[in-house]
Parts: C-alpha cells; structure tokens; sequence
C-alpha cells in the first residue's frame, strides 16, 4: 500500500472502483500515525520493525460480519475495531505490549471499506498498535483478520498452564457487560449505552495484563468466550481443578451473561500471592482485581458454589 491521498479529501465513489484506489484510501486511514524512522510500514512488500524487546508475542484473530458482530444492529466501524482490539487482547492476555499489526480484508464489491478502516485506525490508535501492512481481497462474506506482533521486555511471558494448586483465582473486572449490551441493543437502547459500547467497542486490559505480569501471577487468558468455558481451559492447560465462590456480574448483567456471554475481554488470573498482586495494582493506578476462588489439584474438580460448573461459552460450530 501507498499512503498518498488524505482520507477526508477523497470521495467513496461506486463498487466499481480499482483495488489500487482503494487501498490508496485505506492506507492514508490507517497510516496517519507517525513512525519511527528506521521503520517501514504501509508501502512495501513487507514491514520492516525494529527489534524486539525480550520475547516476541504473535497472535491471529478474525471477525466476521454477522457473526462477531450484527451488520443490522452496528456501524460497520465497530467491526473493524472489535477486529484489532479482539487481537490486542491476546498480547495483553500473555503481559505483553503492542507493536504491530496487519490486516487482511476479505469483502463483497461494493462494500464501505473506508468506514470499516476507520474502525481499525481507532483502535490502532487507542492500544498504540500501529497498522504496518495488509491484504485485500474479494469474496462473498466480509471478515477481517488481524495479526498482531507484541512483546514482553525482559521475557517472562504469561501462560494459561502455569496455574498451581493453592492459587488464588481472579478476574480484573465484573463480567457480562457485553452480551448486557448485546442484548439491550436489541432491545433498541442507543449506541450510546454504556453497555452497548461495551460490546461495539471492547478494550483490551493491557495495563492490567502487564501489572499481572509484574506481580508474577501463575497464569493468565483472556475471558473472550465466557468465564464458565475460558476457566475450563485454563485448568485444562494446566491439568488443576478449580472451586469458585462467585461470579462478579456488571451492572445491568445477568449471571448468566457472567458465565458464558463471552467477549468481556476481562483477564483471567491465577496467583499464590493475592496481596502481591493487588498491591501492584493500585501502585499503578488500576483497579484491584476481583478474587473469585481458588485452584485445587484434583483435575476432576470444576465447581461453582459446590455445583458442577458447566462448561457453556461461545464456540463456533465448525
């Protein structure tokens, strides 16, 4: 891509217009973030970054129109944000930082793909996750594929298979605020609402994964499918059971949104120092993480107040 014409210049013209042209518009959307000199973005066959701090962090994730979000109900903005921000939260899932992203577009002729950028450059702009490069193409269902570079200076990244039995289970938020907003957008709240923006447009906790990462905690996942199925995966990873005592619901949320609504992007975490933890928290001026349970040796155990825990979250039938 060649970042040449300025974005509010230029017209959006018909279905028909060249790839060329297209990609002209898309790269001076997403490319209005100055960069390094010694880097190469937008422009090239390929990025060209400088080294990475400590361990490099790379992650994958797609969204998809009508599935990840519902074209009816959502600008098509959001789409594009939910994309990158989805993809970010993986880097702060393992403690790391941001350095780069790209993005591959797959869209029906016709489609704005200049509103769906510009979703992408806000959230590009909001993690500090600049865009470098990119693909095209069309196809008959519009989905956006984000790759992300991170890193973790120092080393030390956080995985889900550390947890240990005498853990200490926590989350850095309430959960259900997305599926809440996803329900009252359509029950016809505004995009507005609070928690209807929750679901459009979700951050990542990156200040709260690399805080954990600083308070050395056992292991850490992202809640993007639903605390009931992501706490599956955890203790799976790292062959423990668990014993919950609570679920933090939102406010405006049900507990069963808590449980499997999916897509809070909260952080899930396990440590054997719980005062550690929160204390480097509100040294860094964020907001204690909520504790939820603790992890016990016994795989076979998976519970919630003494019941079964159900195994319920979002999952793509494939």
């Amino acid at each position: 891509m060649t970042a040449t014409l300025d974005p509010p210049d230029v017209p959006r013209g018909g279905p028909d217009r060249r790839e060329d042209d297209i990609l002209e518009r898309i790269a001076a959307i997403v490319g209005r973030r100055e960069r390094p000199r010694d880097e190469v973005h937008i422009g090239d066959d390929a990025a060209v970054l400088r080294p990475f701090a400590g361990q490099v962090l790379v992650s994958t994730d797609t969204a998809v129109s009508g599935v990840h979000l519902d074209p009816e109900l959502f600008p098509l903005e959001d789409l594009g944000f939910k994309a990158v921000t989805s993809a970010v939260s993986d880097l702060a899932a393992m403690g790391g930082r941001a350095r780069a992203a790209v993005v591959a577009v797959v869209a029906p002729p016709g489609s704005d793909l200049e509103e769906l950028h510009r979703g992408v450059a806000d959230a590009a702009a909001a993690t500090q996750c600049p865009i470098v490069g990119g693909d095209l193409a069309s196809g008959p269902c519009l989905s956006v594929s984000v790759t992300v570079l991170g890193e973790c200076p120092g080393g030390g990244a956080v995985l889900r298979s550390g947890a240990r039995a005498g853990d200490r289970v926590f989350v850095s938020g309430p959960l259900g605020r997305s599926a809440a907003g996803l329900r009252r957008r359509r029950e016809g709240a505004s995009l507005a609402d609070p928690l209807v923006v929750a679901h459009r447009r979700p951050w990542p906790r990156l200040a709260e994964g690399a805080a954990a990462r600083g308070a050395a905690v056992h292991a850490m996942m992202d809640l993007s499918d639903g605390l009931a199925l992501d706490l599956h995966r955890l203790a799976d990873a790292s062959g423990v059971g668990v014993v919950l005592d609570t679920v933090p619901v939102a406010e405006g949320a049900t507990e069963a949104e808590a449980l499997s609504g999916g897509e809070d992007y909260e952080l899930l975490m396990t440590t054997a120092d719980g005062d550690r933890l929160r204390m480097v928290f509100l040294d860094r001026g964020l907001t204690p993480p909520i504790e939820i349970g603790r992890v016990v040796a016994d795989r076979s155990v998976r519970t919630l107040r003494g019941q079964r825990l159900a195994r319920e979250g979002w999952q793509h039938r494939l």
